[in-house]
Order: structure tokens, then C-alpha cells, then sequence
């Protein structure tokens, strides 16, 4: 499917409607995509952006499976049209609302890794609502996650970074996750935090980017 822009998503973009369901419910079928999960992990990477990050991750991972997830209707088109030319078999783009997916459309225990990076800070105080990193939405992220899953968070907003961090104490203090010291993952350049384009652009801005890692606790279903 080519776009008025010439970017072409066929066979990488997709939207919700896309999707097979599991059996006869609601759960989407992520692993449908793939010829099946067996024996392969599974990251979803919550606004993609023009999918620097996929493009840099998935080639050193050909084992694992890569969803992104994008709202933005161009970002989306853009990073499907670039994981596309790079020939990414492992990866697939999906235009959807991340909460939606998280709390109600994801089976339990499909994920290995949430990556989430620079995610809209909403930082007028009326806007708060509409940050994506609460303690709820946590709370189904850890439904989701298997075993010993991830989330991992980076920002270059100090009062988004604090404000995931008293959300993240929350579900901490609820015995859902154990917060651990941040790790670059492997595709990021050196002194890099993810290696995106919105970090590398933040970094020549002078901004303070930090973030953080939360493990889900062995037993937790």
C-alpha cells in the first residue's frame, strides 16, 4: 500500500483491523504476523517516531519479533515504508492506540520487552490525564509481559521523569516490578541513551535526558 507521500507500507504497516483475533475473543494475534511466537520473544516499541530505534535493534535481533506501535498517522507511514527498504522481516508496524492495545487487546504474558522512548510529556497540568506512563496503564503492562519482562523508559522531560517515577513506586510498592539501572540496548552509538532521532535532536539542545529500567517480579501473573 503506497501512500500520496510515495511511502510504501505493504506487507510491514498495518492497522488494528488488520489483525487476527485469539480463537473467538477480543486478544489480538501479534504473533499471526510471523508464522507464530514459537520458541521467538516478542518487544513492542510504543511510538515508533520514523522508527529509527526498530531499524537499529531488530537487525542485531533476527530472532526476536518487533511490533511499534505508532498513533501519528505519518510517523507510522514513514517507519513501515523504512523497515520495508531495509528488508526487516522481524518487524511490523501497527497503527493503533498504545492504551487501547495494553489494557484490553494484548493476551497475557506475550511480551519480553515494552520499550518506550520520549513518549508525550503533556506538560500543561490539565494534559496530565493524557500521559501514557501511569500506574494503571503499568499495571497491564505487567499483565502482558512474560516472565522476567522489561519496560524500559527514557525521557528528556524532568517533570515527566518524575512524575514516572512516583508511578512507577507505585506499582513497585505493589510488588508488580523491582526498578533496575538503566542499560542502553545494544544499537544505541556511544553515550547514547536509545539512539534515536528525538534524542539525538534533544542532545544538540542541551537537554537532560534520563531513564529507567522496571523488571517484573518472578510469580507475578
Amino acid at each position: 500500500m503506497s501512500s500520496a507521500q510515495g511511502l510504501d507500507v505493504s506487507g510491514v504497516g498495518y492497522t488494528r483491523e488488520d489483525l487476527p483475533v485469539v480463537g473467538s475473543g477480543e486478544l489480538l494475534d501479534l504473533g499471526a504476523w510471523f508464522g507464530g511466537l514459537e520458541g521467538r520473544a516478542l518487544d513492542l516499541e510504543i511510538g515508533s517516531g520514523k522508527g529509527t530505534f526498530l531499524v537499529q535493534q531488530a537487525g542485531l535481533e533476527p530472532g526476536v519479533c518487533f511490533v511499534g506501535v505508532e498513533h501519528a498517522l505519518g510517523f507510522w507511514r514513514h517507519a513501515a515504508d523504512r523497515v520495508r527498504r531495509h528488508g526487516l522481516e522481524n518487524v511490523r508496524l501497527l497503527h493503533a492506540d498504545a492504551d487501547t492495545l495494553v489494557k484490553h487487546q494484548l493476551p497475557a504474558g506475550v511480551l519480553r520487552t515494552c520499550h518506550i522512548y520520549f513518549p508525550d510529556p503533556w506538560p500543561k497540568a490539565r494534559h496530565h490525564k493524557r500521559r501514557l506512563v501511569q500506574a494503571p496503564f503499568l499495571r497491564a503492562l505487567c499483565g502482558v509481559l512474560g516472565p522476567s519482562g522489561t519496560v524500559r523508559l527514557v525521557t528528556d522531560h524532568q517533570e515527566y521523569f518524575a512524575w514516572m517515577e512516583e508511578h512507577a513506586a507505585a506499582v513497585q510498592a505493589e510488588g508488580l516490578f523491582e526498578r533496575l539501572a538503566y542499560e542502553p540496548p545494544a544499537s544505541a552509538g556511544e553515550g547514547e541513551w536509545v539512539g534515536t532521532n528525538f534524542e539525538r535532536k534533544y542532545k544538540k539542545e542541551g537537554r537532560t535526558i534520563q531513564g529507567m529500567i522496571l523488571a517484573k517480579k518472578q510469580g507475578e501473573a
